[in-house]
């Protein structure tokens, strides 16, 4: 609305990326700047950045559209000044770029910088550098200008009383998760991850009994298998995971696993032997497996296990794969496992152990304690490379 009447000619929206910004500003489940602006604006270009051109009672304005989640990316909404700005998730954008934009409107005919935030643990430098700043400021003064508003998911205007119900049924209300998503409240993540699963596994595992019928064949259609892969050395351990998908990634069994014993070194020829004896197991076992990922950092172990599988004509594709965030990849296991859309098999015994007693950094924000006791972290791994290329199918549901 202040679009419409506002005397500067460019403006800003941004977010981590640029498709974030588009996602949460311009578009935002109908309720965004293009619905607002329904058949008077265009997309285009400003000085070869990505932009909105929007048709307003006082002339055309300009909204450019920039991504901040990057070291650097602050550079490149320099050389403008901004009337009004918009970031979402401005705690997940990088530091320089939140500074940057408060530069940038300076000198602006009427100052505005809105921000919308993703709840994260109180130490997140946000709330202390730019909340807990202008909080003071306000309180020295009261007409200062700084406005804060909480909200929770039931103000979401794009969620309905009955879907909102069965999402809170998806939720344990003593999670971290909870009070996050739920409440929006600021909360340290503490204790044990998987707190539920550690307390009664059972009801998340499955027997080969349940897997196979009685002449041996495997009970399910799997859409796709694939193997992940931990490379050991530096006193960790090497480990494997076999993972089926059903129905199109909807819901998912961890089928085995194997491991090797913790080294010093990596041994590139005991890794390579053991995968074969693996896949060849799992291949004959469970059926054909479409894909094998091994950790992007170890381009050399994986380009020798590519040199392997053609000498040995196994008909599979190695890849390397990228570790996303931890947190992320937590939230999308708790959702599967609470869902009922992950189960294990009891012959992975170290990926159970794993998911009892992996526990919260006390020091770092939203990080695994890294310790590796009982070589939990490297079982974790392991089976996180089975399945985290496919994150965002698995999210879908």
């Amino acid at each position: 609305m202040m679009l419409e009447v506002h005397k500067n000619h460019i403006h800003l929206i941004g977010g981590v990326s640029t498709a974030t910004a588009r996602l949460n500003i311009l578009d935002c489940d109908g309720y965004g700047l293009l619905n607002y602006f329904e058949g008077r604006y265009r997309t285009g270009k400003y000085q070869n950045r990505d932009c909105v051109y929007v048709q307003t009672k006082t002339g055309e304005k300009i909204v450019l559209v920039s991504g901040g989640g990057k070291d650097g990316d602050e550079k490149l909404i320099k050389g403008n000044t901004y009337g009004m700005a918009y970031i979402t998730e401005a705690n997940e954008c990088h530091p320089n770029f939140i500074k940057e934009v408060f530069d940038r409107t300076l000198s602006s005919d009427d100052r505005k910088v809105f921000h919308d935030l993703n709840p994260k643990a109180p130490s997140n430098w946000y709330y202390e550098e730019i909340l807990g700043f202008h909080e003071q400021k306000k309180k020295k003064n009261p007409s200062y200008g700084y406005n804060y508003g909480h909200f929770t998911i039931a103000d979401n205007m794009s969620i309905s009383g009955e879907k909102l119900r069965e999402i809170l049924a998806t939720y344990d209300k003593g999670t971290v998760w909870y009070k996050r998503d739920i409440l929006g409240n600021r909360t340290a993540a503490e204790g044990l991850i998987f707190k539920y699963f550690a307390d009664n596994p059972d009801p998340y595992l499955i027997d080969d009994s349940e897997l196979f019928n009685q002449n041996g064949v495997i009970r399910f259609n799997f859409t796709m298998r694939t193997i992940g892969i931990d490379f050991g050395g530096n006193k960790s351990r090497t480990t494997y995971y076999a993972t089926g998908f059903l129905n199109g990634f909807k819901k998912m069994i961890v089928l085995a696993e194997e491991k090797l014993p913790v080294r010093e070194e990596v041994d590139t020829k005991q890794i390579t032997d053991k995968f074969v004896e693996f896949h060849h197991y799992t291949d004959k076992k469970y059926g054909y497996v479409q894909e094998c990922f091994g950790d992007n950092a170890s381009p050399t172990m994986i380009n020798t296990l590519k040199k392997v599988i053609l000498e040995n004509g196994i008909n599979t594709r190695m890849n390397g794969c990228d570790k996303p965030e931890i947190v992320d990849r937590i939230r999308l296991i708790d959702n599967l496992l609470r869902s009922g859309r992950m189960i294990i098999s009891r012959n992975c015994p170290g990926l159970i152990k794993a998911l009892s007693e992996l526990k919260w950094d006390d020091e770092k924000e939203d990080e695994i304690e890294d310790l590796n006791i009982g070589s939990i972290n490297d079982y974790f791994d392991g089976f996180c490379y089975s399945i985290t290329h496919y994150m965002k199918k698995l999210a879908m549901w």
